[in-house]
């Protein structure tokens, strides 16, 4: 790929992101990463801030892996690589359009939004992006290549729905870890050992999730699959499926997530 990159900050997102980049044929000699602490085993030029870049570099994608509260101190050192040939793709949580545009500090900046999730460090993430002003086909087209690197990719144009968003699959990963501690919970006070009811619970969720992930049948008749009328999983489901049950926990949970988005980007 002939795609110039600036990935600012490589962090366990960054680096996930750049090793995906190299693994999918974008040339090392394309991509520069600004990272103060360096980035150990990559063939990419790395240097230790802005100032380091070179000057003839002219990337068509900065792509802004800091951190949600450094977006501010580090994001104006790049002001000088806005214009409309360049897109300016951050994945900061919480960070809205307007405050990316005043991070930067440059009114010509063309900014992606993006909101990634932790199984992108396996390449089994997914992120959705929201376009700002100026977003062309092409620099869409340019971010999902890129972000496609470590999962899925999918856009919406409504930036209010970034907030459900981030508490659906930004947040999910860890409701599904809290599953799992529960199960093994569960399982133990059922009279397991503690360390094979670990075991069981971390086994069975992986393999739902990769069952899922294989099948073509929709989660809801996955569920049916295993659910014989008057068995085990039914009287199991009978509870977890009860008004006050995992649905309407859930439900609770993931408004909850959502308003604490909003409530961080302002």
């Amino acid at each position: 790929m002939s795609i110039s990159i600036l990935l600012v900050g490589c962090g366990k997102m960054g680096g996930a992101m750049l090793s995906g980049w190299l693994e999918h044929s974008v040339s090392p000699e394309n991509v520069v990463v600004v990272e103060p602490n360096g980035v150990e085993e990559t063939t990419a030029k790395v240097v230790p801030s802005a100032d380091a870049v070179p000057q003839g570099f002219r990337p068509d994608v900065v792509v802004l892996a800091v951190k949600p509260q450094m977006m501010d101190e580090v994001a104006p050192a790049f002001a000088r690589f806005a214009s409309d040939k360049t897109v300016f793709l951050s994945i900061a949580a919480g960070r809205t359009l307007a405050s990316l545009r005043r991070a930067v500090g440059a009114d010509e900046a063309v900014i992606v939004r993006a909101m990634p999730n932790t199984p992108s460090a396996v390449g089994r993430g997914i992120t959705v992006c929201c376009p700002g002003e100026g977003v062309t086909d092409a620099m869409r087209d340019t971010c999902t290549m890129l972000l496609e690197a470590v999962g899925q990719v999918a856009w919406v144009d409504d930036e209010t729905q970034m907030d459900a968003v981030t508490a659906v699959s930004g947040s999910g990963p860890a409701y599904v870890f809290a599953l799992t501690e529960a199960m093994a919970a569960a399982g133990e006070e059922a009279g397991l050992p503690a360390n094979l009811a670990a075991m069981l619970a971390r086994a069975t969720v992986c393999g739902a999730g990769e069952l899922m992930y294989r099948a073509s049948e929709d989660p809801a008749r996955l569920r049916e699959n295993v659910t014989s009328p008057g068995g085990t999983t039914a009287a199991a489901l009978e509870v977890l499926r009860a008004d006050d049950g995992f649905p309407a926990l859930l439900e609770k949970a993931v408004a909850a997530a959502a308003r604490r988005s909003k409530e961080l980007a302002g």
